[in-house]
This record gives structure tokens, sequence and C-alpha cells, in this order.
């Protein structure tokens, strides 16, 4: 297929963009601003949009096969809004399902939409959560567009670990400065509760089945390893080599941002066997994601540190 992914330079769209051009797709990025050079992304052919703006041109989609869209805004785009109702109406409810409908009307065959596991794993956040709101608005608007002619799927996936392929920026690593105690000032500890966690490399396999196999109208909520977030910090401590673990203390995180759920609730579920069966995405990838970061840190610190 000749997959076009909207959010290609960013962290679940870049490793997608490997991952399906490796399984021998012809993949082509869309962002607003090019892969850094020198970086796995910037081999890609790259073409220019917003899809908030919209600013894609219907000739321009029209020469793919298939989209993968994973540039949904998540609560880090919000950087102190005072309108938060009014922007996930906007960016998420209105703007997605309008770029999708473009999609359609340009020919693309088969689409898959990157969304959240909220909706599916936490339902009664709905009414709570004007995010999760709109994040549901999106999977059902999205589908109901599937027809025989424009296929299309969600994938559903939780707090996603990995690091972005080519020259992450600094702050990508701020999990790894904590855990060596590099972060000036900063106490040690866990906030309590947990969610389900999945890497980047999980995800890359489930969108990959979800293209070459997936049931066209449906939504998968995917995932893998359920733990708390003191498990989670635990983890990057264990990859240092420290033998500690961080104390839970209820409190603001300067690296964790508050729950949606509220304070110590745990978002745990299990995906469907079925659905990650024939999405066929690996699972018990948390701890081999964590070590593989903290090994691209200490890379990093090597290259910087060379003549």
């Amino acid at each position: 297929m000749r997959i076009l992914i909207v959010g290609g330079t960013g962290l679940i769209g870049g490793h997608a963009a490997l991952a399906l051009r490796e399984r021998g797709h012809e993949v082509t990025l869309a962002a607003r601003k090019p892969a850094a050079p020198g970086s796995p992304m910037a081999a890609f052919p790259t073409v220019s949009g917003d899809y908030i703006e919209g600013t894609f041109q219907r000739e321009t989609i029209a020469k793919f096969d298939a989209l993968l869209f994973a540039a949904g805004n998540d609560p880090r785009h919000l950087r102190g809004r005072s309108d938060e109702d009014v922007h996930w109406q906007r960016v998420n409810s209105e703007c997605v399902p309008r770029f999708f409908a473009l999609a359609r009307d340009a020919g693309i065959e088969r689409a898959v939409n990157i969304g959240s596991f909220y909706p599916q794993a936490a339902p009664h956040l709905t009414e709570r959560s004007a995010y999760v709101r709109s994040r549901k608005d999106v999977d059902e608007r999205v589908r109901a567009l599937n027809s025989a002619s424009f296929q299309v799927c969600c994938v559903n996936p939780p707090f996603v670990v990995g690091v972005p392929p080519g020259d992450p920026k600094p702050k990508v690593f701020n999990y790894v400065r904590y855990a060596l105690g590099l972060l000036e000032g900063t106490p040690v500890f866990a906030i309590p509760g947990g969610v389900n966690f999945m890497s980047v490399h999980s995800l890359s396999d489930a969108i990959a089945g979800a293209f070459e196999r997936g049931e066209p109208g449906k939504s998968y909520l995917v995932g893998d390893e359920n733990l708390t977030f003191q498990a989670y910090l635990t983890e990057y401590f264990r990859a240092v080599g420290r033998g500690d673990v961080p104390p839970v203390r209820d409190a603001d995180h300067p690296l964790m941002p508050p729950s949606i759920g509220g304070p110590g609730t745990e978002l745990f579920f299990e995906p469907p066997p079925a659905d990650v069966a024939m999405l066929g995405y690996r699972r018990a990838d948390i701890r081999r994601t964590v070590e593989e970061i903290v090994s691209l840190y200490w890379a990093r610190r090597l290259t910087a540190a060379s003549p």
C-alpha cells in the first residue's frame, strides 16, 4: 500500500512509518514541520499540511491508497489554554472527522485512526472530561464514514512508552535523568494510582495489523501492562542501576500530569485476547523498552561528548 502518515515525524507516527516500510509498504510522511536532518524520518518522502487549519489539498491525498492518522491532540497540547472545552471540540471533534471526510473524497481506500483508550476502558470519564468526550466523538464520527470503498478502523492505545526516532529532544529522556538524580531540586517519589502502558513498538505492530487484517468500522482497544506509577518509575531506577523504590506521595509530580480519572485512580484493563492475536502485537514489552530508552540516553551522551 501507498500509505500517508499524518503526524509521521512524531513518536507514534515515526515508529509506525519504520514498521510499515519494513513490511513492504510505501510510506510518505505528512507533518507541519520537516523531519530533523540526518534522522531516520528525513529519508522518507514528506508532504506539508495542517489538518486543523485545513491546508491539506485533495489532490495531494489522492496519490495514496491508505492513511494513518497519528496526530490527534492530547492534554500536552493545551499549553495553559483557558478554553479547554472549545479547544477539544474544535481540534478533535470537528477537525479530525473533517480531515477523514477529505481523505474519503480523495479516494483513500483504507484508513486507521490512532485514538485513546479512555472512551473504551473508562467510558464514565466521557461525562467528566471534555478531552475524553472529544476522543469519543472522533472515534464515532470517523468510523461513521466507513464504507465498502473507504474502510476505516480505530486503534486506541493507553500510555505509550518510547522515544521518537532520530534526534529526540532532551526532554524525552527526563525519566532517565530523574532516575539518575540529575533533575536538580526534584524530590524522588511516585504519585498514587496507575494505568495501562504500551510500548511504541507494540503499538506499531498493532497498527500494521490493523492495516493488513483489521475489521472495517471497528474500534480496537489495545494495551500491554497494567502498572502502578510507582512500578513504572521503578523500571527506570532499575535500568540505571538503582535498587531503591520511589515512595508514593499524593502530590503534584514534575514528570507525571494529574490523572484524568482523579488522584490515585488505577485505569487498568486487559485487551481482548482475540484482538491481540488478530492484530499480532507483542506483549510484556515495557521493561525492554525502558532499557532501550536508557541505552539511547547514554548513546546520546557519548555522542555529545565526542570531539
